[in-house]
């Protein structure tokens, strides 16, 4: 972590930074998540270093007005903001006043801005994780898809699922609760794992869990049925053979932003 030095001002009260290191309590550090184009209202530690964290990218620039008594730091994609202490000194006996007046932070990640509007609280140090927007993902997905054939879009967002390595630009949202039986395939059990939007591509998958109730050879041409989306384009089982009891895992992709 980086050190902020010494910015202290000689005065009847001086302005100073206590050392980074005794200050900052990473182990009770709490998360919480901004969007860019909107203001986001938080609250911050007015006595441990808080970070921020751009997801993905670089923090390239920090607005603020040092006026209101703190500094910031950054460095790829980290920053650091402590409220600055004010200690006064009457006849050896040391009072410290802790900022209490809200800031205004601008902070550019990705190409993004994230207006912050920061209360100094008596809390722990806060760790803010700057989220890519709908506009960022799009962006990110596009460059990630765009150079690919259809075909090859199917299989790199199927590999990605049933590896368990999902871009952060891919949109994880609410998954089905009930279970799914296939008219075509009475002793499959179906239930949705995760699903995942996939902004600017036009596509959406979805990870199903598949339970045999008896043995069977499964033709993954059974799941191409209106039960798990009305424009699907690929459905991709990771074993075709299960015996009773065992199962597998289903990814189906579509076309569109919904089932």
């Amino acid at each position: 972590m980086p050190s902020f030095g010494n910015r202290a001002r000689a005065s009847r009260a001086a302005l100073t930074l206590l050392p980074l290191i005794a200050m900052a309590s990473p182990g009770h550090a709490q998360s919480i998540q901004a969007l860019p184009d909107q203001t986001s209202t938080i609250r911050l530690s007015n006595r441990d270093v808080n970070h921020l964290v751009c997801q993905g990218g670089e923090i390239e620039d920090v607005k603020f007005s040092a006026e209101k008594g703190l500094a910031v730091e950054k460095g790829g994609g980290d920053a650091w903001v402590k409220f600055l202490v004010r200690e006064s000194d009457d006849g050896g006996q040391i009072t410290r006043s802790y900022v209490t007046t809200p800031s205004e932070f601008f902070v550019t990640c990705n190409g993004a801005i994230y207006p912050l509007y920061a209360e100094p609280s008596e809390i722990p140090a806060q760790t803010i994780t700057l989220v890519p927007g709908a506009r960022q993902r799009a962006r990110a997905n596009e460059d990630l898809l765009a150079p690919l054939a259809e075909e090859d879009r199917a299989v790199s967002i199927t590999l990605s699922l049933l590896q368990d390595r999902v871009p952060a630009s891919f949109t994880e949202v609410a998954t089905a609760s009930r279970q799914i039986t296939l008219p075509a395939a009475p002793a499959l059990r179906i239930t949705e794992r995760r699903r995942v939007t996939i902004e600017g591509a036009g596509l959406n998958a979805s990870e199903y869990r598949v339970e045999a109730t008896s043995d069977m050879e499964v033709d993954e041409r059974l799941f191409l049925d209106a039960a798990l989306g009305a424009r699907i384009f690929s459905a991709t089982l990771d074993r075709l053979s299960l015996r009773t009891g065992e199962t597998a895992r289903l990814i189906i992709l579509r076309r569109g932003d919904g089932l």
